[in-house]
């Protein structure tokens, strides 16, 4: 058995990324210069990064709201370490991460066990954690590089892979692409399963090493992969593995797509909701590592509105809040789209308050396609 066809949705947000690209492309010339590019692929970075832990508590119905104050308070405790209390980058980031990893589970604990409504106590994260982060920094600012001088910190967002080790990189990436994408081909064959034609098959594996030989082209026309994209690999790799290859990952969709089933078949449910709340504790760690070496300091505006472009990018690309639905490959996307907006109207100085705007119409159409999809 074949199939031939791409989704309707994979269609919309090619379509629809293609449309934000040609307009800005059109009214700020410098939006495809290879700095512009290379800014983009690092705010692309830190968005998905942190959309890709939302995407763990989205799967089993639930959702967090609290993982942008999370950003700013995590960056904030290492960058107060480093500045204040001359720790080096390394060490600071180590209990700004377990703090992390125990808030998250304590929150996914309160979830489970005391039946509290996801929506409720990361409503409340999200206060307690950003009056927490403004005492942490008193409200002041705070570098993450003592004396300008540049540090583990300070690089997260800032060291950029040479063109060799990009090309080499780019080469390896997709090399591991194609042999999963063949296996997974083969299997789902064997298993007597739908797969795409041969000829659909490798114009996917043709556009996307054209988009990577492209992207690493632009890059390394600027200084070459950003350090931030790597990370942002490395983190999919891992949620990929997470969700389609292991047990937890199969629990996940289960439990998002009927709880008391998944729960009658044997599925630990609260030990699975809490460990994706530890692990999205994580993420939100690295994210705000990433975020506050971006800005250079912490600040009280550091995460500000993150959980909302984490939830866009993640209902963009299909994944639905009702659970049960998502992949890694349609967050990023999802977030591409978001970051590649915010960028343009940047470089066009449009208002902040028609930013807002725009998010929250992008964020309403996507919701509902989401809803039209589904009662198809």
């Amino acid at each position: 058995m074949t199939q031939s066809r791409l989704s309707l949705r994979d269609f919309s947000l090619l379509v629809t990324l293609i449309i934000i690209w040609g307009f800005f492309a059109v009214t700020s010339p410098q939006y495809l210069s290879a700095r512009n590019l290379s800014a983009l692929s690092v705010e692309l970075a830190i968005t998905a990064t942190l959309a890709l832990g939302m995407l763990l508590v989205i799967l089993p119905g639930h959702i967090d709201l609290s993982v942008g104050s999370g950003v700013g308070l995590i960056g904030g405790i290492a960058a107060v370490l480093v500045f204040n209390h001359d720790w080096p980058a390394i060490l600071a980031f180590l209990p700004a991460i377990a703090v992390a990893l125990l808030v998250w589970y304590a929150q996914g604990t309160l979830i489970v066990r005391q039946r509290i409504p996801a929506f409720i106590i990361t409503l409340g994260g999200l206060l307690v954690f950003k009056g927490v982060f403004w005492l942490v920094i008193n409200t002041h600012t705070v570098p993450v590089a003592p004396g300008g001088r540049p540090n583990l910190y300070s690089l997260l967002t800032t060291y950029y892979l040479p063109p060799l080790a990009s090309y080499a990189l780019v080469a390896i990436v997709f090399a591991a692409l194609a042999v999963v994408a063949v296996r997974a081909r083969r299997r789902r064959a064997q298993m007597g399963f739908a797969v795409d034609d041969a000829e659909l098959a490798f114009m996917k594996l043709f556009l996307t090493a054209q988009g990577l030989i492209l992207f690493v082209l632009t890059v390394n026309q600027f200084r070459g992969i950003p350090l931030p994209v790597v990370i942002l690999g490395t983190v999919a790799l891992a949620i990929q593995v997470i969700t389609r290859h292991t047990p937890f990952g199969r629990h996940l969709y289960a439990i998002g797509g009927n709880e008391e089933a998944a729960f009658v078949s044997g599925v630990p449910v609260q030990k699975v909701v809490i460990g994706a709340f530890t692990l999205l504790g994580g993420i939100v760690a690295i994210t705000g590592l990433m975020q506050t070496a971006y800005g250079g300091a912490a600040t009280t505006t550091v995460g500000d509105q993150m959980e909302l472009d984490a939830i866009a990018a993640c209902v963009i690309g299909g994944t639905s809040l009702r659970g049960g639905r998502g992949t890694v490959l349609g967050v990023i996307f999802g977030a591409l789209i978001m970051a590649s907006l915010l960028n343009g109207m940047t470089l066009l100085a449009v208002a902040p308050e028609l930013k807002f705007i725009v998010r929250g119409v992008v964020l309403t159409l996507a919701v509902w396609m989401d809803v039209k999809l589904a009662k198809r």
